[in-house]
């Protein structure tokens, strides 16, 4: 790999500072914590919006895909492909602009190559979730030009515990009779940390409130077979094919029957297994660990098989009008009939996915290794990901291989002209196979490099922020020319004090980001889109200009926060529907025009009410995000998230909670062409908890009820909305126990 000697330099300089560890004295604990987070500069007064999720308000949001666990919070929304696939959605920018990581380090997973990859880690292992809204560029590089959500699982120690500890947590649902666990313990032996956690959830095809298929899209799909009718009626009348046409009649009628199907989704099925075993080598300067964690799960492909069947049958209506220009109509029916019948006995089932991975976390730190150089982190991320799309007939479909490593190195050092800052460096390499009837990319090897710093000084009325990045990112392909990309990335904000508990933000950015190898060399039919993906090696930077300016109040008994964003691309990458029809499927062609996102998000709660032992807090939030292109015509993207607002309470007196959540999302009819609107739908939700310690061990027993009005929720954001809801009325319950 060509970036192998770089990566050595990076280990000598981290081994070489952790020499001396032998001689230290290995009782020494009582040092300065190398907190890593997922951003380097202090998380308080940060210009760029930060959300996260830990705690008590993680436990409760923790759902079966990352996306769903954060999509709840302002400006986050998520994608779905059934239950288990959710990737998130920030401002409007989702995919290969939204980088998600594990401990600081990317997934390195294939959930940005298509709408039914699933992110591989598991919420329920988080001890934490940071959110970063906005271009993260500067630290992660062109995946992060819409934001950042980076896992904390803690599966590499950073200190000594006095104690082992631990946290249980079980859980039970009604709808698909959901089981879900995970368990983490942590603890010490002298100067090493250990850490092991593991998890299990499975889940049965959930129940949801009404039709699979949309009533725009069963109207849609009515109105557009009226018209097929009506033209083979004239094409039947004209050449008098009378037994031809009551086919096409009882295949109405079977169609018809499909879009009846209520009550239960489909291929929803999940389930998932997984654990890590971790530790470390603790020292008065810092520390080194490893750890190796593995992934198993399977989940099924809601709308995967009607989609495999729409593709089939169009391409046999094409084969049978081609042929019937040429052969006799007698020895043509013969031909179909048996084609038709063959199609069916394919078509019972549908594909589920199986997917593995393993994966190798090396993390290192350390205080003061070099002069003038504060601390030092050092993170490596080795994965072996695999999945498989396994037909009904056991055999593998599409065979997707993802064998990557990245590493990074973050250098803080001492105040330079009055900066405090970081400087760092981020290797990647990717080898990427996907093969079978779903591999609409060729094989790549693609190596990224980049080098940034990041600064912040305190002044007398503010306090400034700026950053500069580089990023050279190669792609290789089996067959073809290489294509390389470089790009740079800078920022500058302010935190200005105002009156007492208010503060300002200002943060302006530019960002880069290069086409992925997808984007550029695409060519071939893509089931989970319902299209004919084809790429442009010819494919430019993607470059964006951004805006945020927020206000925020911290109170003692209340709280407000308000962001508006601006976001200007240049060349923004997108699927543009050309009108063809390549194998029965649209043909959805890679290109690039300028687009313009704005936004705002604004959320407050208030302590309203206050006695002995309880308190009564409200809470509220509303977003909103509007994306054009700057082309004639229509200007819409696709799939842009819907407006929506949020109200809750949450009400605690000695060890009980009782919380309820409402959530309106508005009609998303914003559309682009072959596109259909998405009604406004309501999420009230409900949180009970009685807690109680048994010594040192704390006990909580939970029940929670999601979308308790039974309502039908489409995700404008899916792929798959019109045939695949989200989950109808879910009563659950568990148990928690931390010690």
């Amino acid at each position: 790999m060509k970036y192998v000697y770089r990566l050595s330099l990076m280990f000598g300089l981290c081994f070489a500072a952790l020499e001396g560890f032998a001689d230290q004295d290995p009782h020494g604990y009582e040092i300065e914590e190398v907190i890593v987070t997922a951003h380097p500069l202090s998380a308080d007064g940060l210009a760029q919006p930060v959300d996260e999720l830990k705690g008590e308000e993680l436990d409760r949001k923790v759902a079966d895909s990352i996306g769903a666990t954060v999509a709840r919070e302002p400006g986050i929304h998520s994608t779905s492909f059934g239950p288990a696939v959710g990737r998130p959605v920030i401002h409007g920018l989702d995919g290969a602009r939204v980088r998600i990581m594990e401990d600081h380090v990317d997934t390195m997973d294939v959930s940005t190559t298509s709408g039914d990859h699933a992110v591989s880690v598991d919420p329920f292992i988080a001890n934490e979730i940071e959110i970063l809204k906005g271009p993260a560029t500067l630290l992660y590089g062109s995946g992060a030009i819409g934001g950042v959500i980076d896992v904390h699982t803690g599966r590499v120690p950073h200190e000594i515990k006095d104690a082992v500890t631990g946290k249980l947590d079980v859980r039970a649902a009604d709808n698909g009779d959901a089981l879900r666990g995970a368990f983490r313990v942590d603890g010490s032996a002298g100067s090493f940390a250990w850490h092991i956690d593991g998890f299990a959830r499975d889940s049965d095809d959930v129940d949801i409130p009404g039709y699979v298929r949309s009533s725009r899209y069963r109207a849609a799909l009515e109105a557009e077979e009226h018209e097929d009718e009506h033209e083979e009626d004239e094409h039947h009348d004209e050449d008098d094919h009378d037994e031809d046409h009551d086919e096409h009649e009882d295949e109405g009628h079977e169609d018809h029957e499909a879009e009846e199907v209520r009550g239960t989704l489909p291929d929803s099925h999940f389930e998932a297994l997984g654990g890590a075993a971790g530790f470390a080598f603790v020292g008065e300067r810092g520390f080194i660990g490893v750890s190796v964690s593995r992934l198993e799960s399977d989940y099924g492909l809601p709308g995967h098989a009607h989609g495999h069947g729409d593709e089939e049958h169009e391409e046999h209506e094409e084969e049978h009008e081609d042929e019937h220009e040429d052969e006799h109509e007698d020895e043509h029916e013969d031909e179909h009939e048996d084609e038709h019948d063959d199609h069916g006995d394919e078509a019972e089932g549908s594909p589920v996915i199986e997917l593995e991975q393993t994966r190798i976390d090396l993390e290192a730190g350390l205080d003061q290794p070099l002069p003038g150089i504060r601390s030092l982190n050092l993170r490596l991320g080795i994965n072996d990901y695999k999945h498989a799309e396994v037909e009904p007939s056991g055999e593998i479909g599409t065979l997707f291989d993802n064998e990557a490593w990245e590493a990074r190195v973050e250098l803080s050092h001492n105040p330079i002209a009055g900066w405090d800052g970081v400087f760092g460096a981020q290797l990647s390499d990717r080898k990427y196979i996907a093969s079978g009837e779903e591999a609409h990319s060729p094989p790549v090897n693609t190596d990224a490099l980049g080098l940034f710093w990041m600064g912040q000084r305190d002044f007398e009325r503010f306090h400034l922020e700026a950053g500069l990045r580089y990023d050279r990112t190669e792609h290789d392909p089996d067959s073809g020319s290489n294509e390389t990309f470089s790009g740079v990335s800078a920022s500058l904000g302010a935190v200005v004090p105002l009156a007492e508990g208010w503060t300002g933000t200002l943060l302006g950015s530019y960002a880069t980001r290069m086409p992925t190898s997808e984007e550029l060399l695409s060519d071939g039919p893509h089931f989970a889109t319902q299209s004919y993906d084809v790429g442009d090696p010819n494919l430019d930077e993607e470059k964006a200009f951004d805006l945020n300016a927020t206000l925020k109040y911290a109170g003692e008994r209340w709280s407000l926060s308000g962001t508006l964003y601006w976001s200007e691309f240049s060349d923004f990458i997108y699927q543009a529907d050309t009108g063809a029809v390549r194998h029965g499927l649209p043909v959805r062609q890679t290109v690039q025009n300028d687009a313009t996102f704005t936004g705002f998000e604004v959320e407050g709660s208030v302590v309203a009410m206050v006695w002995t032992g309880g308190q009564l807090a409200l809470s509220a939030f509303a977003d909103t995000v509007s994306a054009e292109l700057d082309v004639s015509g229509n200007d819409n993207l696709p799939r842009i998230p819907p407006s929506r607002v949020g109200a809750g309470f949450e009400l605690s007196h000695g060890p009980f909670i009782f919380a309820v959540d409402y959530l309106r999302a508005f009609k998303q009819d914003d559309i682009t062409d072959h596109e259909l609107a998405t009604s406004g739908y309501d999420d009230l939700r409900a949180y009970m908890d009685w807690h109680f310690a048994v010594g040192a061990t704390e006990i909580s027993l939970f029940v929670e009820g999601r979308n308790l009005t039974d309502a039908e929720q489409r995700y404008h954001t899916s792929y798959i909305k019109e045939v695949a809801p989200q989950p109808g009325r879910t009563i659950e319950g568990g148990v928690r126990v931390v010690f």
